[in-house]
Parts: C-alpha cells; structure tokens; sequence
C-alpha cells in the first residue's frame, strides 16, 4: 500500500512539471525569434589522413 501512495505521489508531481513545461514551450513558441543573417559560416575540413594516432598500451 505505501509503495502504490508514493508510487501515486511521484506520478501526479510528474503530470504537473510535465503540463507547466509544455504551457511554457507553447508561449516560447508564439514569440517570434529574429532570423540570423545569412553569414555563411567557415567549415574546416578534417585532417585525417596527416593526424598520428599513437598505439594504446
């Protein structure tokens, strides 16, 4: 009986944080978010075929 209270207990603190997280998500969505300038951004290629990889012990 006392594992189905707190069992209980945990589930509805858990509906409650879950419906104040989701009515802040909708109102974050409603304001609108200013667009970033189309920078382009610099994209560095991987140098893998110089890089050593020493052995593990």
């Amino acid at each position: 009986m006392t594992f189905f209270t707190i069992f209980l207990v945990l589930i509805g603190i858990n509906a409650v944080m879950m419906i104040v997280s989701l009515k802040s998500v909708s109102k974050k969505a409603k304001k609108s978010t200013p667009k970033v300038s189309d920078v382009p951004s610099v994209i560095y290629p991987l140098d893998l075929l110089t890089s050593s990889y020493k052995k593990a012990v």
